[in-house]
């Protein structure tokens, strides 16, 4: 899906002129757009929408309600039960080991909960945790899902991906398999095992020749082993438990990740919003959804415009690439030596000339649901139309806050 930026921020300014910055927008149409063209990429196997990247209930959904979309990727307890609660899901897994004595009390007195949200775990210390909170012949059965780390190790120490799991290879999932089998309370359903190496890191920096042919050698050597790692991992499991999916892949990789015989769901979210560290991949590219615009406040100089707020800094390595950017109108950038400011942003280019006092420049954010932290609503966009919608946190909820 094609958007002249013109015509673009056109309708944006069309449907917010009423309302007062800073404003937060999702247009619809391309957020629909981006959720078919996932469920395209994913050739037939079940998506479930990562939550941490839209945090908004109504988008949630609205995505669920679409054809190829089943379930949600929790961030925390707290939040899976909240989604459940509220009717979002009936099949919640929490993607990440938790440590929520209170949550964990509710999940285990409620069988409506336990039945419908699968916990994160790859070590029986987080089992020992769940007993201590509620003790297995007073509970319903605690969903589980085994952790197997992605990462790449090619040789000796060298580590390629991210921390997670210490759950490496087949025969250490087998043998938590195994373990978690044997302690009564406990059912283990899903294996997961998210490539962080792959689906979430571009293979095309603007501006970084060297570092893009690295990144793609990398990822060519590192995505077979993967394949074949995951294979043994999941009939070592299976010779244990029925495993109800094995999920895998973020945004990044929804094609290759479902072309995995082992895998029978994939997850994404940060491909509704389009945020801007996807413009660095080559395979697919979402169409940018997910927008803030702040307005012009002062004119230091004839090529600067300054708008009050900017600095929305997305999670992640200290670098360039998890600032905002102006988006519209087009030809601005920060200054070096300032970049986005809590309070004010002066903005450079051609394009400063002919901002004034009043005016508003629209931004995109470099990750998808962090966006939503600093909004108590976003606007829906249908066509010139504004409809003001909570995120999670106008709903009241700071699930990591």
């Amino acid at each position: 899906m094609l958007t002249d930026r013109n015509t673009l921020r056109q309708r944006l300014e069309t449907a917010t002129d009423h309302l007062e910055t800073p404003i937060a927008v999702v247009d619809l149409a391309a957020f629909d757009d981006n959720a078919d063209r996932l469920t395209t990429r994913a050739a037939g196997k079940p998506i479930r929408v990562a939550t941490k990247s839209v945090r908004c209930r109504a988008l949630l959904e609205r995505v669920l309600a679409r054809p190829g979309w089943r379930g949600v990727m929790a961030y925390t307890l707290p939040e899976a039960i909240w989604l459940v609660r509220h009717g979002v899901t009936d099949d919640a897994l929490v993607a990440y080991p938790t440590a929520d004595r209170a949550a964990l009390r509710e999940l285990a007195g409620d069988e409506k909960l336990a039945a419908a949200i699968s916990l994160m775990v790859d070590h029986p210390s987080q089992l020992d945790l769940v007993d201590r909170v509620s003790r297995p012949a007073n509970r319903p059965p605690v969903r589980l899902c085994l952790e197997l780390d992605a990462s790449w190790k090619p040789a000796g120490p060298l580590h390629v991906g991210v921390r997670r799991s210490p759950v490496h290879s087949a025969a250490q999932a087998g043998a938590l398999a195994r373990t978690i089998s044997a302690r009564p309370g406990f059912r283990l359903v899903g294996l997961m095992c998210y490539e962080a190496h792959i689906a979430g890191v571009g293979d095309d920096p603007p501006g970084r020749a060297l570092r893009a042919r690295a990144i793609r050698l990398m990822q060519r050597q590192a995505f077979p082993e993967l394949v074949a790692r995951r294979a043994a991992a999941v009939r070592a499991v299976r010779a244990h438990t029925d495993l109800e999916y094995v999920n895998g892949g973020g945004t990044g990789s929804v094609a290759a990740t479902s072309a995995d015989p082992a895998v029978t769901e994939v997850t994404a979210g940060s491909g509704l919003y389009g945020p801007t560290l996807f413009d660095a991949y080559r395979s697919w590219r979402p169409t940018p959804a997910a927008f803030f615009a702040l307005s012009v406040v002062r004119r230091p100089a004839p090529r600067i415009a300054t708008v009050l707020g900017g600095g929305w800094i997305a999670s992640g390595p200290a670098e360039a690439s998890r600032l905002p950017q102006p988006y519209l109108p087009e030809g601005l950038s920060f200054r070096g030596d300032e970049g986005p400011g809590e309070v004010q942003t002066p903005l450079l280019g051609a394009a400063a000339e002919r901002l004034r006092p009043g005016d508003r420049v629209w931004f995109r954010h470099a990750k998808a649901g962090e966006l939503c932290e600093h909004v108590n609503a976003v606007q829906l966009i249908d066509g010139r139309t504004a409809t003001p919608t909570p995120t999670y946190r106008g709903e009241g909820h700071a699930f990591l806050g």
